[in-house]
């Protein structure tokens, strides 16, 4: 498999290089060149041989089976339950798909476990050492740090928003102590951490210098590793299935719409969103402005600038990479971003709708499963998508929805409080993050400030 950029004007890559790169020389994000087809599942089918199975094409020849299966059970091994990502009932046809039971309670290690692993076996192949630099709304931080904990060829600095986390998010960040770890506290917006990642990887000298490296969703191989959990979940069923995902930043959905494009029995999506909901309105009213980003309860979807819709539109505009970073300019000095109103129907009918929800209909949504269901606990962000799937599939007689629970509820847990009256417990393995000590700095909102901080701190 190789790969090219969505703004056609970087290398073609191996997996290998791919995973290392992160972002594009160009500025765009990879892509494989063709779409594998879905290998039929074996008789076994644990998630670890179904992942192994999915993955494999996109990583050969760099990475041989019996490598990613090795690293694949390692990562796995990380989660509190026996299925990884289990599917738990809440109506006659409403499921939820637990995606929380990895080691920092968030969808985003099903992904980061793995590719915490992969990039080591590279680097020491390669007898090589990064620094990762990242940027978080919340949960991509603690996951890409637990990661790469074990990892002895990576120093990893992430920023945050100052003041835009849930507490149980800054603190499963900030109160790692490792000396290859630091997390940064911004003064702004995850959009303004996000910018200040892309900065760092398009000044091709300090890239160069500082060898950095990504794994928050700009890094193809978490959007591959995300794919996995689409065809698990949709092979339980006799019919094809209907997800609906709670997104801000579309690497989740984009993962679900790559599955179906290889072959997984999957019918449509729909996407929620909170306030901040540019993407509701770019798939319902094809309006694509930004907007002040507004805190929420569902921090991790305060986002205006998703960066994987690049990888979405790049699709839309029949792999024209031109295209794509004409449009991405403009968007970025514009605010909007224009897509011809028939390319975008012809693209997205009958695969993608959404809707929003503010704080109060969320709460109102959490508390309203809870009573359905008897005590069934969701948090804030999964809620918008329960709430979505309730508003647009609950009686169109289509099949089987599966919402994709994305946190914990311990990880919100004021929010939760606020919902149905009852603070969550955090799991055993994190009872004392409040008793742990914090360490972390806080930044201006600065590039060359930032830049100058990432070369202290991972200086050796």
């Amino acid at each position: 498999m190789k790969y090219l950029s969505t703004r056609g004007d970087a290398p073609v890559l191996g997996f290998s290089d791919v995973l290392l790169a992160g972002l594009a020389t160009d500025g765009g994000l990879y892509m494989p060149e063709e779409w594998p087809t879905l290998k039929q599942p074996s008789t076994a089918r644990t998630y670890v041989e179904r992942a192994v199975e999915v993955m494999l094409p996109f990583v050969e020849p760099d990475i041989d089976e019996l490598t990613l299966t090795h690293l694949a059970t390692e990562a796995y091994a990380t989660f509190r339950h026996p299925a990884v990502v289990p599917l738990v009932q809440i109506d006659h046809n409403q499921w939820v798909q637990e995606l929380f039971h990895g080691p920092t309670l968030a969808f985003k290690d099903v992904a980061l476990q793995l590719v915490g692993r992969l990039f080591d076996h590279v680097l020491a192949q390669r007898g090589e050492r990064v620094t990762i630099v990242g940027a978080t709304s919340g949960d991509t931080g603690s996951a890409a740090i637990d990661g790469v904990l074990g990892c002895e060829n990576i120093d990893i600095v992430i920023l945050y928003p100052l003041g835009r986390t849930s507490d149980v998010q800054r603190k499963q960040m900030t109160t790692v102590d490792a000396p290859n770890v630091h997390a940064v506290a911004v003064e702004g917006t995850f959009d303004d951490c996000q910018d200040m990642v892309k900065a760092m990887f398009n000044d091709v000298e300090f890239r160069q210098r500082n060898q950095l490296s990504a794994v928050n969703s700009i890094n193809w191989a978490r959007v591959m590793a995300q794919t996995v959990y689409y065809v698990t979940a949709s092979e339980r069923f006799d019919e094809p299935v209907t997800f609906s995902v709670p997104t801000g930043n579309f690497g989740n959905v984009l993962a679900g719409w790559i599955a179906r494009k290889m072959g997984a029995p999957i019918r449509d999506f729909i996407i929620s969103s909170n306030t901040n909901d540019i993407l509701t309105r770019f798939i319902n009213d094809n309006d694509m402005s930004a907007r002040a980003v507004i805190p929420s309860l569902s921090p991790s979807m305060d986002i205006q600038v998703s960066s994987n819709f690049e990888r979405l539109l790049f699709e839309m505009n029949g792999r024209d990479g031109g295209m794509t970073a004409e449009q991405m300019q403009r968007f970025r000095a514009t605010g909007n971003l224009a897509v011809e109103a028939d390319q975008r129907a012809e693209f997205l009918s009958g695969s993608i709708r959404a809707a929003a929800f503010d704080d109060e209909h969320t709460l109102a949504e959490m508390k309203r499963i809870y009573d359905v269901t008897g005590g069934y606990v969701v948090e804030p962000h999964t809620a918008t998508a329960t709430a979505a799937a309730r508003m647009l599939s609950a009686n169109d007689g289509r099949g089987p929805v599966i919402t994709l629970a994305t946190a914990h509820p311990a990880k919100f847990p004021d929010a939760v409080e606020q919902a149905i009256g009852i603070r969550p417990a955090l799991p055993a393995h994190l009872a004392d993050l409040f008793d742990r000590e914090e360490r972390t700095q806080t930044v201006a909102n600065d590039l060359a400030t930032v830049q100058a901080l990432v070369e202290e701190l991972t200086a050796r």
